[in-house]
């Protein structure tokens, strides 16, 4: 009998993603497992969209020099270094160790700062920062909320923060047919690169699991944000946010 699209097709992915405790142990695994091919993954699943989708929520940011900027869930930099490239003063922020690494040992980029960091949690003073990015980060955190709240305490008065994430489709049957593709492309990509296809059937039970770009705008504006819009990318199957404080 075949799974659902809606519903987790393995149990033990299931029970580790239904705590936060549980899912924080289970993502720091495997963006530990994943980190050496990142770069190739975000491509793979996005049919080298990627990059354009990252220079988009870039062009929304209106960096200028000096801008002070926060990239969490940074990975291996993109965002980051992008950021530095129009002259921000860009810090990125991972909580996997390796990704961190990476990132700093990046040849030919532009100058940018790198640490390892929880965004429950974020290292900082409040109101440090002129700007705070993320690409495919709160999808991630353990709480949302918590990670909003965050993300709003070290802007300034009037900061951005913006991120690139995918969405959760309303409609059910676009819901369905967009989870079962990520299902079977990310089972034969964890396969070929991991022998494993669990590794990539976390995109779509996260997913499932995510409120979707309009519930979030609910809880950031929650969370004291000014404003916050949804920008549908993909045909809303990826949005972006972006939203002041």
């Amino acid at each position: 009998m075949t799974a659902s699209p809606d519903r987790p097709e393995r149990p033990v992915l299931r029970e580790s993603l239904a705590t936060p405790e549980g899912k924080s142990r289970y993502v720091r695994r495997l963006f530990s497992t994943i980190a050496d091919r990142y770069d190739l993954i975000t491509v793979l699943l996005s049919y080298g969209q990627d990059r354009r989708w990252k220079q988009r929520l870039i062009a929304l940011a209106d960096v200028g020099a000096g801008t002070r900027a926060l990239d969490l869930a940074c990975g291996t930099g993109d965002i980051t270094f992008h950021l530095s490239e129009r002259g921000a003063r860009a810090i990125g922020l991972d909580i996997t160790p390796r990704m961190v690494d990476l990132a700093a040992h990046k040849p030919a980029r532009p100058s940018a700062s790198f640490l390892v960091g929880d965004m429950m949690a974020l290292p900082f003073g409040a109101s440090g920062f002129d700007l705070v990015t993320t690409g495919y980060g709160i999808r991630n955190v353990p709480v949302l909320r918590q990670a909003i709240r965050e993300i709003h305490r070290v802007l300034k008065p009037g900061g951005v923060f913006l991120s690139l994430d995918f969405n959760r489709p309303s409609n059910g049957l676009v819901r369905g047919v967009y989870l079962s593709y990520l299902t079977i492309v990310g089972s034969a990509l964890g396969f070929v690169l991991h022998r494993d296809p669990d590794t990539y059937r976390y995109i779509p039970e996260s997913i499932r699991r995510y409120p979707g770009a309009t519930a979030v705008c609910g809880i950031v504006r929650e969370e004291g944000f000014a404003t916050c819009e949804a920008i549908p990318v993909l045909g809303g199957l990826m949005a972006i946010h972006r939203a002041r404080k």
